[in-house]
């Protein structure tokens, strides 16, 4: 069968899914100003987030086998376009309980986003092709094209037809993923191996290249979510760069940088362990820089540039997994993305809460005094310095992945 309509739906589907993760903090402002959302209760919203993507993830992991894989998958966009209607309609006729509904929004649509990592990557592994590898770099990389797109969007909508009437902007992004069910419902759907089941000591060895590759991606998604998450506050807070410039030149050239080095990698990538290696090693230094230099260009540049090197550390470690465990399943990739939204919740906490700690004790106003920034400034470069840890232990875990399956190999 001629899978090219498939592939066209999946990759359409990921560019459509990135609404669900760049939308709704461009509207934080407007749930504040509007509805008198507490900054307490914005972030909340984030964590349910990824909270119900990681439920989602661990339920396909240990009972894949009682769903109908290929059913889920034609469903998952309306699952999406629900919650986004829902999320816009709400607080629109209940302004009273606006949270009720961006809450209540923010589960329904987080189940599709879960269900979107956990099923496109083995249906695009899934399909024939001459360059697998490549074809998974492709897909990841209309997430990060599909964030330009949004906040492009998303600027200009409310910049011209003013922040009330956001409902319309989310309603919007609702549609396309009705394109993908049209896409997916008249599409041929290839057979994907739900687990991959072995005993004795291939299981054993699977199972060790199993955690390798799940820790892997765990301190890759913490590598690249931590400076997601953060680069806007970053930009305008600790280097006192204006907020347009910082979701200009910070957020948005970060994520054009995220997709071009998958873009690249899909067109010319080879040696994805050593890809990977240089990716951790690149994240470490940019993390170290931004934490450390007190030169306001020098740091922004660091973490536009943080993008290129951790393009690769989630569809790269989903690619080292198929090169090292043939025919995963779906389980796999289920197991695999939980360990990534598990890292992309826990990094950015932990990064919040050191820049919050170190800004009111005394060292913060020691180091402040002598390189002349004030203490918010050096809770939020410790914050950096933090989060460069989690690429520089995901720098051991490769070199140990390289030698173990060197072992193996010999």
């Amino acid at each position: 069968m001629n899978f090219k309509k498939t592939k066209r739906a999946c990759y359409f589907t990921y560019l459509a899914m990135s609404s669900v993760f760049s939308l709704p903090p461009i509207l934080f402002v407007t749930f504040r100003e509007m509805y008198g959302v507490s900054y307490t209760l914005l972030g909340t919203l984030v964590l349910i987030n990824f909270c119900t993507q990681l439920i989602v993830d661990l339920i396909f992991t240990f009972f894949t086998k009682y769903f109908n894989v290929n059913k889920v998958v034609k469903i998952m966009p309306l699952i999406t376009s629900a919650g986004l209607l829902i999320y816009a309609i709400f607080p629109s006729l209940l302004p009273q309980y606006a949270y009720i509904g961006l809450a209540l929004g923010t589960v329904v649509f987080s189940v599709a986003a879960g269900l979107c990592e956990v099923l496109l990557s083995p249906l695009v592994a899934a399909i024939p092709s001459d360059t697998p590898e490549k074809d998974m770099s492709m897909l990841h990389s209309l997430y990060a094209y599909g964030v330009v797109m949004v906040v492009t969007i998303s600027t200009l909508f409310l910049k011209i037809f003013g922040s009330q009437h956001w409902m319309y902007l989310t309603a919007f992004f609702a549609v396309l993923p009705v394109i993908s069910f049209i896409l997916f419902c008249t599409s041929p759907m290839p057979k994907m191996e739900l687990s991959h089941g072995e005993s004795g000591g291939k299981a054993t060895k699977k199972g060790v290249a199993m955690l390798l590759c799940v820790l892997c991606i765990f301190f890759g998604s913490a590598a690249e979510n931590s400076m997601t998450n953060w680069i806007s506050s970053y930009i305008e807070n600790a280097l006192h760069i204006s907020k347009a410039v910082g979701d200009i030149l910070g957020l948005t050239v970060f994520a054009v940088l995220l997709g071009l080095g998958r873009t690249l990698y899909a067109k010319y990538g080879k040696n994805i362990s050593n890809v990977l290696l240089m990716g951790m090693i690149g994240a470490t230094v940019c993390y170290l820089i931004a934490g450390v230099s007190t030169i306001p260009v020098l740091s922004m540049i660091a973490c536009v540039i943080t993008g290129i090197c951790t393009s690769m550390l989630w569809p790269g470690t989903l690619i080292l997994m198929e090169e090292k465990i043939p025919n995963p399943g779906v389980t796999a990739y289920a197991l695999m993305a939980a360990s990534g939204d598990f890292g992309a919740s826990i990094a950015p906490q932990l990064i919040g809460a050191v820049a919050d700690k170190v800004a009111v004790s005394d060292y913060a106003l020691t180091v402040g005094n002598a390189l002349n920034l004030n203490a918010e400034q050096v809770g939020m470069k410790a914050g950096m310095l933090v989060a460069m840890f989690f690429p520089l232990i995901g720098i051991g875990v490769l070199i140990f992945i390289k030698n173990y399956f060197k072992r193996k190999k010999n």
